[in-house]
């Protein structure tokens, strides 16, 4: 246990609950500053944690990109994007106090003389700032830069905690492109930052409708009993978005819906909606549960019947006419890349054997949804005639992880009246009206976790190499044969996904 663990604020009271977790002394280094991420997340995240006084007084930022800034430069590109993007009031004090720690370093990630000057700054700020040491370097970069950077700050000591102090990364997804590619960027992270050290975002994992998943099931009675192969029926898990792929296509094409997605957001919620209940509420007992999942998962035999790929076609979405993926800017006539991925899984254990997973994502369909519906086997026996129930469908369980954040409960109910006319419902918990408090951003979470050293919200090495695992097969499969099915842009997907579950006598929830 370092020095900084073993503190112990004296006037802090541990049964106090108004006081949350609050970073101690400490250094944020963002690299690829410039970017989307950086300019409508991160700075604006940073900016509400020091709002919502979560972080130290001296907390530091430093901004390492291609350009040619000063300071206060970089400090204005913060200014705008906190004024646009963040979640929080603007307060000019809060504001003051962060902005005097900010730092800019120009330069390319293989210049040393940069790097030397990023020391001689990081070393400056903690004797000014008093960040004893401890910082944090968030590679907000492509991930071919990954080993680079890394390597450089090896090279020039900037991974190597004083005593007493910590050295963390950061780094974004995709964690590679298939199973060996994750396993060498492993390799070579680890020999520069321990495994405790690095932390891999999924912002999903930041989001309170995902971690409510495990309060839901294991805070409850009535839920877990029915959470197995006995009562449900299948689980379909659907993250749509209703844009295209903007000005991203030196990024997408190639990588796709499934390697974008599914790999690392969709199996993440299926582990968690799958596994047994952790030993206690940290990383290691959360990481052993989802693993085990993630081990158990089994591939249909038949990849061809039970996986669908697609590409949005031209359509009108929102009043609005789109083009198709393959019209966008910077995609060849020719590309094969999948902006759907719909993937039938199994997982081998007692709890699930014989219940499907149904996973999609995809991109211009019908609207912005993210979800997990837990759909429930049908009563055996109704004492009510056929017309009576000819509009009552199958119970099911909702958590809805984006927009309107909650969970939904759909069950049967007699309609008034003088006949027994029976037909689905639904019961509504939202976030936004059953607490006082606004849902805080992912990245505030997953920041200020760094910061804290806790990694309960971070996916291991072990489960980022398993979910290549489950994935290559089904890329391997789609690269020997045919191309992506076409489907207008606005409606909820190609034809072959509709078929892939009317086969099984199921259809897609419409959220």
């Amino acid at each position: 246990m370092t020095e900084t663990d073993s503190w112990i604020n004296p006037l802090r009271d541990p049964s106090d609950r108004r006081l949350p977790r609050i970073a101690g002394p400490s250094g944020l280094v963002i690299f690829g500053v410039t970017g989307d991420l950086s300019r409508k997340k991160l700075m604006p995240a940073v900016y509400d944690l020091a709002n919502r006084g979560l972080l130290p007084p001296g907390f530091s930022l430093v901004g390492f990109a291609r350009r040619d800034w000063a300071d206060e430069d970089f400090a204005q590109v913060v200014h705008d994007a906190v004024k646009e993007h963040a979640r929080t009031p603007f307060r000019e004090e809060v504001w003051q106090e962060l902005a005097s720690g900010m730092r800019f370093v120009p330069g390319d990630f293989g210049d040393d003389d940069a790097f030397d000057k990023l020391r001689g700054t990081v070393e400056e700020l903690d004797k000014a700032r008093g960040t004893s040491g401890n910082f944090a370097f968030y590679l907000s970069v492509p991930p071919k830069f990954f080993p680079t950077v890394v390597q450089q700050l090896k090279k020039h000591g900037l991974s190597d905690p004083p005593k007493g102090s910590w050295r963390r990364a950061v780094i974004e997804k995709p964690f590679g492109h298939d199973l060996a590619s994750a396993q060498e960027l492993n390799r070579v992270v680890h020999q520069v930052f321990p495994p405790g050290e690095v932390f891999r975002i999924d912002h999903y994992l930041g989001k309170e409708t995902v971690q409510n998943i495990l309060a839901l099931r294991f805070a409850n009675t009535m839920f877990e009993p029915l959470w197995n192969r006995s009562y449900v029926d299948h689980v379909q898990i659907t993250m749509a978005e209703d844009i295209g792929i903007g000005g991203r296509a030196g990024y997408y094409d190639g990588i796709g819906a499934a390697r974008d997605v599914i790999q690392n957001h969709l199996l993440q919620l299926l582990a968690l909606t799958a596994m047994e209940e952790p030993a206690g509420f940290d990383a290691k007992s959360l990481v052993q549960e989802k693993f085990k999942v993630l081990q158990a998962v089994r591939l249909p035999d038949d990849l061809g019947r039970h996986t669908v790929r697609g590409q949005y076609a031209h359509g009108w979405q929102g009043g609005e006419e789109v083009l198709g993926y393959l019209e966008e800017d910077g995609i060849e006539a020719r590309s094969k890349t999948d902006t759907y991925a719909a993937i039938k899984l199994g997982i081998d254990n007692r709890r699930w054997a014989g219940v499907p997973f149904y996973l999609r994502a995809g991109k211009r369909l019908g609207r912005r949804v993210t979800e997990i519906a837990v759909v429930f086997q049908r009563a055996p026996h109704l004492p009510f005639s056929h017309s009576d129930t000819q509009e009552l469908g199958e119970n099911a369980l909702v958590i809805r992880v984006q927009p309107d954040e909650g969970v939904t409960v759909r069950f049967g109910s007699k309609v008034p009246g003088t006949s027994m006319e029976i037909r689905d419902v639904t019961m509504d918990f939202a976030y936004g009206e059953s607490f006082t408090e606004s849902i805080p951003e992912a990245y505030e979470r997953l920041i200020l976790d760094v910061l804290l050293g806790d990694a309960n919200l971070f996916p291991r090495p072990q489960e980022v190499e398993e979910s290549w695992r489950i994935l290559d097969p089904i890329e391997e499969y789609w690269d020997r044969h045919g191309r992506p099915e076409q489907y207008t842009a606005g409606t909820w997907g190609p034809k072959a996904a509709d078929e892939m579950l009317a086969r099984d006598g199921r259809s897609w929830r419409r959220p």
